[in-house]
């Protein structure tokens, strides 16, 4: 998988070495409370391996599960997914493209979930993608700004996503270039 890197911010592949923060990263409520129904924090770092090993194994010219780093530091700051999105049960058809984010609370507040998505989707425009999703738990308010920034279209609550009801955002690629 490849690396990509943006003013600020890095996206790498995940390491094992980033076994400690993923778990920190998502041993917290506050971090997967909107990542779906089923999104519970990790209890053990044997997940947090397992987990790491999942997103290294998806392996697409496009696609990825990227650790966001901060250029300079190198520190991690979260997680950002270009994937197919989940589709809820009894729902038929492809499955679009999702960008997805979430962040460590010390990272959060910053612009580097709108730096991060930005960078991936300008990326993914010079390697053919076409048009993008995002699906956003409608009390994730932070996720929604992000989604505005980055020039997305809100549609309609859907209930086609992670079995629950979720706010979609859209967008076609290439973007229109936005404000940082």
């Amino acid at each position: 998988m490849r690396t990509v890197t943006g003013p600020r911010v890095e996206l790498r592949p995940w390491r094992a070495t980033d076994e400690d923060f993923l778990f920190d990263l998502e041993s917290r409520w506050e971090t997967v409370r909107y990542l779906g129904p089923a999104a519970r924090p990790m209890i053990s770092r044997t997940e947090a391996r397992a987990s790491i090993a999942r997103r290294r194994a998806l392996r697409h010219p496009i696609h990825g599960i990227w650790l966001i780093v901060d250029r300079a530091t190198q520190h991690p700051l979260g997680n950002l997914l270009l994937k197919p999105v989940r589709l809820s049960s009894g729902v038929v058809g492809p499955a679009p493209v999702e960008v997805g984010w979430h962040l460590h609370p010390d990272a959060q507040g910053a612009g580097y979930a709108t730096e991060a998505a930005v960078t991936i989707l300008d990326d993914a425009a010079t390697r053919g993608l076409k048009h993008v999703i995002a699906v956003v738990d409608p009390r994730n308010e932070a996720s929604r700004r992000v989604c505005w920034r980055i020039g997305m279209v809100q549609g309609p609550m859907s209930e086609a996503y992670y079995d629950e009801c979720s706010q979609v955002f859209s967008l076609d690629l290439p973007r229109e270039p936005a404000a940082l």
